[in-house]
């Protein structure tokens, strides 16, 4: 990739994020439900009411809260909490260790689960085994994470004992103390992701193993795991890493539910609570975050497709 098509590509990525920016401020303010009511509840007269949306500046026209909160996100301020005051980057950093360290235990299980079992069913796709791990993946797929995780939390930590199901009283990195917490919530997790993944390298391995190029290096005397490691796997694992963007994308919708599921103190279930409480500022902060994240992942994903392009290219 040229200079030219990297700075493109970086420009394109700044204009996704203000759109995003801008999806997130409008669907926010159009959540149902008034914050000032979920704070003094239901039977609180209408006069307090009235004080309290002023005091949050809940009255303020559309256009005049968008405008503060861009003006803010430009200084690098999210604003504040409308139910603690706390700063919104506060109250997300307080979750931000507990995600970091599930997905992470994730991915760190995943991907290599994902490469070698598209790996093996691409150079032997013909074979019971890879048919039957094809089958088992598509199963797993078919399967929402909620259904998936009340299954095992009722045959592994219920029925059988064996682990827990829950992290109460644990969050951060002090979930590392009792790693069996995480097992449950990495199999939910990675169970949904690895079948796109894996079946993308999959693909990707066949077509490069059938390629002409990897015929002509075979008749020249390299031997199969030369061939396989020098010319099929650069090509085959080439397709996978968009995949692989959107499988660390998935990992963020399927945190929000796996975290509230198993009583994760993490960003998901932040997230779900402030949208319950429709605190704004805060379902703002969690959203951009997201759609930031997805857009770097994606510029993430291009370029490293794109260095791997000429390698690719000069395999054949």
């Amino acid at each position: 990739m040229t200079a030219r098509a990297v700075v493109l590509r970086v420009g394109a990525a700044l204009v996704q994020v203000a759109v995003a920016a801008i999806a997130v401020f409008v669907l926010t303010a159009l959540l149902p439900g008034d914050t000032a009511v979920v704070v003094l509840g239901e039977h609180a007269d209408q006069q307090q009411l009235a004080a309290l949306r002023a005091q949050l500046g809940l009255d303020d026209p559309l256009e005049q809260r968008f405008l503060n909160w861009v003006t803010g996100l430009l200084r690098g301020d999210l604003g504040v909490s409308l139910l603690t005051g706390a700063p919104v980057a506060e109250e997300i950093g307080r979750g931000l260790a507990t995600t970091v360290l599930l997905a992470g235990a994730t991915l760190l299980v995943l991907l290599p689960v994902a490469f070698a079992t598209g790996v093996y069913c691409g150079l032997r796709e013909d074979s019971r085994v890879a048919w039957a791990v094809n089958s088992l993946l598509l199963l797993l797929n078919a399967i929402p994470e909620f259904v998936l995780g009340l299954l095992l939390i009722g045959a592994v930590s219920v029925r059988a004992g064996w682990l827990p199901a829950t992290a109460a009283g644990l969050s951060g990195w002090s979930l590392l103390s009792e790693p069996a917490v995480l097992v449950l919530p990495v199999v939910v997790l990675a169970a949904k992701q690895v079948c796109g993944l894996a079946r993308q390298v999959r693909i990707g391995v066949i077509e490069a193993n059938s390629a002409e190029y990897a015929d002509h290096v075979r008749l020249l005397g390299l031997s199969e795991p030369v061939v396989v490691l020098r010319h099929v796997l650069p090509g085959g694992i080439r397709p996978a890493l968009q995949q692989l963007a959107r499988t660390v994308d998935g990992l963020l919708g399927g945190v929000v539910v796996v975290e509230a599921l198993f009583a994760f103190p993490g960003m998901g279930s932040g997230f779900v609570e402030a949208v319950k409480a429709r605190d704004l500022p805060l379902v703002q902060g969690y959203a951009l975050l997201f759609a930031v994240t997805t857009v770097v992942l994606s510029l993430v994903a291009d370029l490293l497709t794109a260095r791997l392009v000429p390698q690719a290219e000069a395999a054949r």
